[in-house]
């Protein structure tokens, strides 16, 4: 079993910085593409950013500019630095990772972190 455990969610005014932790833990053979999604209310879940293993990354427009997502193979983590925060970025943000364990691939998620962006 694979668990991931975000960190780093809180209330920042606009303007402010917050930065996301992920880390994941199991049986990992590897992990494959690591992304940040969020869902704000009443709205679908949207992707944010993303990074391959090879550290290719992609952004939403929205996120582009202010967010960095970064990650560390070898602890099996991933970070979200937000800049430039706005009061459009109040939602839930989950980790995501598509992990193999062995020759099996499966998705999984984390149990989300609140991030609100107000004054």
């Amino acid at each position: 079993q694979v668990q991931l455990v975000e960190s780093g969610g809180g209330l920042v005014q606009p303007g402010g910085s917050l930065k996301l932790s992920c880390a994941a833990s199991g049986r990992i053979s590897s992990i494959n593409t690591m992304n940040w999604y969020r869902q704000a209310p009443g709205r679908q879940r949207e992707l944010v950013a993303s990074i391959t293993s090879d550290g290719t990354t992609n952004y939403a427009d929205s996120a582009k500019g202010r967010f960095t997502i970064s990650r560390d193979n070898a602890k099996n983590t991933v970070s979200l630095q937000m800049n430039s925060l706005r009061p459009e970025d109040t939602a839930v943000y989950y980790c995501n990772a598509d992990v193999s364990i062995w020759s099996t691939r499966t998705n999984y998620w984390g149990q989300g972190t609140q991030v609100t962006v107000s004054s």
